[in-house]
Order: C-alpha cells, then sequence, then structure tokens
C-alpha cells in the first residue's frame, strides 16, 4: 500500500509531516531519515484498533486482520 504525505520543514529545525488520507495523523523528525521511521509508527498507530474498545458486535460477524 501507497499513502501521499505531505512533509514540511520546521519553523525550528527538522521536518513535520501530515498524512491527509487519515485525519489527524501527523508526526515529526530532527532528520529526513528519522521523519520516514516516525512516519511508518504514525501510520500503524492511526491504522490500529483497540478492539477491547469495540462495541460487541453481532453473533454473525466477525473481526478478521488482512494486511494490506
Amino acid at each position: 500500500m501507497k499513502i501521499k504525505v505531505i512533509v514540511h520543514n520546521a519553523e525550528e529545525g527538522g521536518f513535520w509531516a501530515e498524512v491527509p488520507s487519515i485525519s489527524g495523523c501527523v508526526t515529526q523528525g530532527e532528520t529526513f531519515e528519522e521523519l520516514i521511521q516516525n512516519l511508518h509508527e504514525a501510520i500503524e498507530g492511526c491504522l490500529s484498533i483497540d478492539i477491547a474498545s469495540l462495541s460487541p458486535i453481532e453473533d454473525n460477524a466477525e473481526i478478521i486482520e488482512i494486511a494490506v
């Protein structure tokens, strides 16, 4: 899966980035390499769902996990 990211130069130095397709998904890094690493973690975190916090599902439904 490929996701478009907008990378900005931070006023105080370094970079910050936002992922327009995932509401509220932003991160920063002192170097571009650190930013890329942080982006992977931020996207994974934003796409994760806390299964315990889900309301009970119907008897004929199930939760599955897929790789994208």
